[in-house]
């Protein structure tokens, strides 16, 4: 199971709508239409990157001129001060977008980098870390990559894909 390109494009148009509305008013408001930036995004501690092609996104729903060069890729261990990548383009776009991008970066990476805490934990061991379908409600597809670049393994995605009888089963 990949990122699909499409629910990506759906998430972030989602999230942008909700977050820019008619348009980020201080932005519009202080910084000129024509201003050109690059903006680094730095971890703070140490994880296990993961989100990269939504940050790409969010961007790029905002103005196709933006690029940007990844660091490193989504499952790499990054050390605290450590670049992700660096995003150039019109600064109007950047500014929109950082708070969306950086909320799905920064929770990925979050069940990325505890999933391989686990993963570790278990070392050697014949064990598998299995993920869960209790995930956040439309996020499915984005919590359990994460998973997957942290080193866990998914287990069923839905109700279709496996027979799984619990205990609310029984009569």
């Amino acid at each position: 199971m990949s990122l699909n390109e499409n629910m990506l494009r759906h998430l972030c148009r989602t999230a942008l709508a909700e977050d820019v509305g008619s348009g980020d008013a201080t932005t519009l408001a202080v910084i000129p239409a024509d201003l050109q930036v690059s903006a680094s995004l730095v971890t703070r501690q140490e994880c296990v990157c993961a989100g990269l092609p939504l940050v790409e996104m969010v961007f790029r729903e905002l103005d196709a001129a933006v690029v940007m060069e990844n660091c490193v890729e989504d499952g790499d261990r990054c050390v605290a001060g450590q670049t992700l990548a660096v995003l150039r383009g019109p600064a109007r776009a950047l500014l929109t977008g950082e708070r969306a991008a950086l909320n799905y970066l920064q929770r990925l990476s979050g069940v990325a980098t505890l999933t391989r805490r686990y993963v570790d934990a278990v070392g050697s061991a014949p064990t598998k870390i299995l993920d869960t379908r209790k995930t956040t409600p439309g996020w499915r597809h984005l919590e359990k990559y994460a998973v997957r670049m942290g080193g866990g393994t998914n287990h069923r995605f839905g109700l279709y894909d496996r027979v799984m009888i619990k205990d609310n089963h029984r009569e």
